[in-house]
């Protein structure tokens, strides 16, 4: 018992570097999206491609001197708010408080970041590709810390919750779809060829520092399994599990092998759940594994 406080302390330590890591992510993202996007009026996919358009209609249309801050940013944060209510008891109380985190430093950077009056490059395809590097980079690094930046994140999980064939991936899809069509009603078709290759760039980015549901199974062999380790486990991470009784051959003493199928992302807070109750516990970690069947997927 004398161990747990320091075990949870640690678990706290390694949270809140992750968290740091993936605030530092928002704040790349900002910097490529207000030096090198913005600038040449290019417009980024899923929920903050709307926010943009919503911008640019209240500064061109309704008149807002806002053209060296981007409430881009705010609008986003706003469009938020409803998800995250409707999300609060879906996600993982970590995952979300994180997600909660990064969406407000991202909605912060974006708004003190001043947008140049002229862009720092004028080539505007190097433009596309820095800024969709940086980015990409950033958004990446938020998920791979344990994250997301909300918008089409948070809601292709949900519809994941809700219908198993749904997925992260074609919810972006969808909603690209939607704003570029909108996109090329309202501006003209250079402005969508170019966000188009920024968007491309960027998802790049994205994949090459964080790649989504890398599945490993874990094994635990431990003598101290019990129901509050594995409720911890049911309750924290969402997650199964399948055990069976075994004996130790060279003991001959009576063990359990505890079977789970996680995320790469999860391991490190599966091994401090199982650590808090059975110091001495055996974890075989194998991954890249190919799930069929029921399983939660998760950013």
């Amino acid at each position: 018992m004398s161990g747990i406080p320091k075990l949870e302390r640690r678990l706290v330590i390694y949270e809140t570097r992750r968290l740091f890591g993936a605030i530092g992510g928002t704040a790349l993202y900002a910097v490529g999206m207000n030096l090198f996007v913005v600038p040449h009026g290019l417009y980024t996919g899923g929920m903050m491609g709307f926010c943009q358009v919503i911008r640019t209609l209240l500064v061109n249309y309704a008149g807002l001197p806002l053209e060296n801050f981007d409430i881009a940013g705010l609008i986003y944060y706003i469009f938020n708010i409803p998800l995250f209510i409707i999300a609060m008891k879906k996600l993982g109380k970590i995952f979300f408080t994180k997600t909660v985190a990064c969406v407000t430093a991202m909605s912060f950077f974006l708004f003190i970041i001043a947008v140049p009056k002229a862009p720092i490059m004028e080539d505007i395809l190097a433009s596309c590709l820095i800024g969709g590097i940086l980015c990409g980079s950033g958004i990446g690094l938020s998920l791979k810390m344990g994250s997301s930046d909300g918008g089409t994140d948070v809601l292709g999980i949900l519809l994941i919750r809700w219908k198993k064939d749904f997925s992260v991936g074609k919810v972006n899809l969808i909603v690209n779809i939607v704003l570029y069509s909108i996109c090329l009603f309202l501006f003209d078709v250079e402005t969508v060829i170019y966000s188009l290759i920024y968007a491309s760039v960027s998802a790049f980015a994205v994949d090459k520092v964080h790649s989504q549901n890398i599945n490993v199974e874990v094994n635990i062999i431990t003598k101290n399994a019990c129901q509050e380790m594995e409720q911890e486990i049911f309750c924290k991470m969402e997650r199964g599990i399948t055990k069976w009784k075994a004996l130790g051959a060279y003991t001959d003493e009576n063990t359990e092998v505890l079977y789970m199928v996680v995320s790469k992302y999860e391991v490190g807070r599966l091994k401090h759940i199982i650590r808090k109750y059975d110091p001495r516990a055996f974890i075989v970690v194998n991954e890249g594994v190919n799930v069929d069947g029921h399983f939660l997927k998760k950013l």
